[in-house]
């Protein structure tokens, strides 16, 4: 649950005094559209930091890598051969990374749509290894996110419960999401205002110590897309490394159509519900999946085709089965 976290600026944290530049990793599918523009926002948004870029390339069939060695000729390119989803992604360029003279102090986890403000990256290195309220340190730290309009998004997440799932389905969850016990949705103005201590962030950009990654090991791939950043920041909190916001640190995320989607809704919302089967029994798993589904169908009901997809896929009973891909 959200919560305020009180450490003092002026406590010394191991990651800081890491040597190594900060590993800024992005995995790429088809992102010449946006790619171009975020290599050069990174001088800006990684400003007063030593850094160095690996670029992992999910089989881009539309000039993706090319783009990259042209405009960033630095950089390390990891072409994984495959569309291998977000997780494998990030895996390959933390091994390449791994395998620097001297390593790295930090890794910088990026969506190729993120645009970061100017001495983002540096106020969110220098975020990990605060202690927090509770017990623990920073191991994943996050910036306010913002649409390309300006508007706020609530990135800040609580684990999955059954209430919460059905405080979503009745009341849906931006209303809920004021509200602990009925949505998983941060919506409090006010957590976004300090440095908040969550369950989980949206991993369109988000800063993680050299530590957490060492004790936490490699992003969990049967995940191919949605819910691996969930897994990793429960995982790290289990371990006693917790995921804060740094509210001074800003970026800008285009999006994505996710919400747009049938295919990519379905997706979010099936490795939501198998995610919790990871963490809970049976019983309540069922229960979990019930709630859900009564947010789509009820959603479906709408006549919204995303919604609809969804709610086909929870009501099949292999869909939770087999491993979610492309």
């Amino acid at each position: 649950m959200p919560s305020d976290s009180t450490a003092s600026d002026s406590t010394a944290s191991t990651d800081t005094a890491s040597t190594g530049p900060v590993a800024v990793l992005v995995v790429t599918w088809n992102s010449a559209r946006v790619i171009p523009e975020f290599l050069a926002s990174l001088p800006e948004g990684m400003a007063g930091v030593d850094w160095r870029l690996v670029v992992a390339d999910n089989d881009s069939a539309d000039g993706t890598v090319d783009l990259v060695r042209s405009l960033a000729p630095e950089a390390t390119v990891v072409e994984t051969g495959r569309n291998a989803g977000y997780a494998a992604g990030v895996n390959a360029a933390l091994a390449a990374a791994a395998g620097w003279e001297g390593g790295f102090r930090a890794a910088l986890v990026c969506n190729p749509d993120i645009r970061m403000r100017r001495g983002c990256a540096e106020l969110l290195v220098g975020a990990l290894g605060d202690p927090v309220n509770g017990g623990g340190r920073v191991g994943i730290s996050v910036p306010l996110l913002y649409e390309e309009d300006g508007t706020l998004h609530y990135s800040l997440r609580r684990e999955s419960r059954v209430t919460r799932a059905l405080g979503e389905a009745v009341i849906g969850n931006r209303r809920a999401g004021r509200f602990p016990r009925w949505s998983e949705l941060v919506t409090d103005p006010s957590a976004y205002g300090r440095r908040t201590v969550a369950d989980w962030a949206t991993g369109a950009l988000m800063a993680l110590s050299r530590e957490c990654l060492e004790v936490c090991g490699a992003w969990d791939e049967s995940f191919f897309l949605y819910s691996e950043e969930t897994e990793y920041c429960l995982r790290a909190g289990d371990r006693g490394f917790a995921t804060r916001l740094e509210p001074a640190a800003s970026a800008v995320h285009l999006g994505g159509d996710s919400q747009v989607s049938p295919r990519l809704w379905t997706l979010l919302t099936l490795n939501r519900v198998r995610l919790y089967g990871r963490r809970h029994s049976a019983p309540a798993t069922a229960a979990f999946r019930a709630a859900v589904l009564l947010r789509e169908t009820s959603r479906a009901a709408l006549g919204r085709p995303a919604n609809r997809a969804a709610a086909r896929a929870l009501a099949s009973r292999t869909a939770l089965r087999a491993t979610p891909g492309p």
